[in-house]
């Protein structure tokens, strides 16, 4: 029976964010993952990105995941436009209007999970438990027994879920979800552009949903991430390579010229999951595993780590009063805490989802309208784009510059 302070599972983004964020407690640590590979990049395009906000930079600073990235494989983005197509609506969001040099890096998940795994190899307190996976977990008054599939035995004061939407945690704590279906699938790419990208975050609303361009390290290469109702997401994926590069420069109205494949397009179902109890006695839900939102503004990430360090902190809070860290009374504060946060962007982005999807008339002008006054508003653009750099709401300690 090997004993542990904390037992964080998933050693994902989120998962190994955490562990790293309490290195420096005291407290002893294990990370359990199903996967062993530490994720050392390939060298190939990662379908998978995240476009890091300067708060989320700000929180790999100081756990010291930062120093591990390669600066060649990070791009960093100061514009962001975004249009509605066949109108002329739309709206630009430029770094220098907050007096930044950018508004955030679009990095690939897998080099962003190696650079935390690397400093969290470091660390005497950190042992990474990997492939092994948890067969059952039995929450008791003062700690969890935690039973492996390699029948290894663990306890720990507090389990913490970091292991996404499907939750093996969440399931076994009989934490309840409220979900539902947001009938698009999200396609995603590797794509090399006619012209550079000039750093740009771009993305248009189609009639079937939006079409983001992520700008990666290379001047002509982006990842995109185009979300679509169910059966047109079906009939893209069913178009041979011309024909799917012909439909992707079309829909993006050609503003980076022709789009060449670089990777095979994958598809996957967009749901909305929302954990209506990120806490219980010995059990604490961050990330995936307590919200998935849809990737219309690329937060998901973000809404984990920052999760992270509010966990983070309120454990640290109740380390400082002798209290118990395992309690769910005492962990309540990050609850609350980060389910508002949560809940916002949710709201935002199911608000944004249903105005600008479909063609109505009515629909139609009362966005194009909107967005060209946005446009317009000093005041209100500097707002959003605090919003966008992760800079407003109540930030965890870790996140502050």
């Amino acid at each position: 029976m090997q004993a542990y302070d904390l037992v964080v599972v998933g050693a994902g983004i989120v998962g190994l964010t955490q562990a790293l964020a309490l290195k420096n407690s005291g407290l002893s640590v294990a990370i359990i993952d199903a996967n062993s590979s530490n994720g050392i990049p390939s060298g190939e395009p990662d379908l998978r990105v995240s476009a890091l906000t300067l708060a989320t930079q700000t929180v790999l600073e100081k756990v010291g995941a930062w120093q591990h990235l390669n600066p060649e494989r990070m791009s960093r983005y100061s514009d962001m436009l975004v249009w509605d197509q066949d109108s002329f609506a739309k709206i630009e969001f430029n770094a220098q209007q907050v007096d930044a040099q950018q508004l955030g890096y679009v990095i690939e998940n897998q080099h962003i999970r190696h650079a935390l795994w690397l400093e969290a190899e470091k660390s005497s307190f950190i042992q990474i438990l990997a492939p092994k996976k948890i067969q059952k977990l039995m929450f008791g008054q003062q700690e969890c027994f935690i039973h492996l599939d390699d029948d290894t035995h663990l306890t720990a004061r507090l389990v913490i879920g970091a292991d996404g939407a499907n939750s093996i945690v969440k399931q076994q704590a009989n934490l309840a979800q409220t979900f539902w279906d947001y009938d698009q699938n999200a396609i995603v790419a590797t794509i090399k552009t006619q012209e550079p990208h000039q750093h740009i975050a771009r993305q248009v609303f189609t009639t079937h949903g939006p079409l983001a361009f992520l700008p990666l390290w290379d001047d002509h290469l982006c990842s995109i991430v185009w979300s679509q109702d169910e059966p047109k997401a079906a009939s893209l994926m069913a178009l041979d390579k011309a024909e799917f590069e012909k439909q992707l420069t079309a829909n993006f109205d050609a503003k980076l010229g022709l789009c060449e494949l670089v990777s095979e397009p994958q598809s996957y179902p967009l749901k909305m999951r929302y954990t209506r109890q990120w806490v219980d006695d010995r059990v604490a839900l961050i990330g995936d595993a307590a919200h998935t939102i849809h990737p219309l503004a690329g937060q998901g990430a973000n809404l984990g780590i920052l999760d992270a360090a509010a966990l983070a902190e309120q454990i640290l809070t109740l380390i400082a009063q002798d209290k118990d860290f395992g309690a769910a009374k005492n962990l309540r504060p990050y609850e609350r805490w980060r389910k508002t946060e949560a809940a916002k962007m949710v709201a935002t982005m199911e608000a944004f989802k249903r105005l600008f999807s479909g063609q109505q008339p009515f629909k139609k002008l009362i966005r194009d309208v909107g967005l060209n006054t946005i446009n317009k508003l000093p005041n209100t653009k500097h707002a959003i784009i605090k919003q966008a750099m992760g800079l407003e709401g109540e930030l965890p300690n870790l996140a502050k510059a």
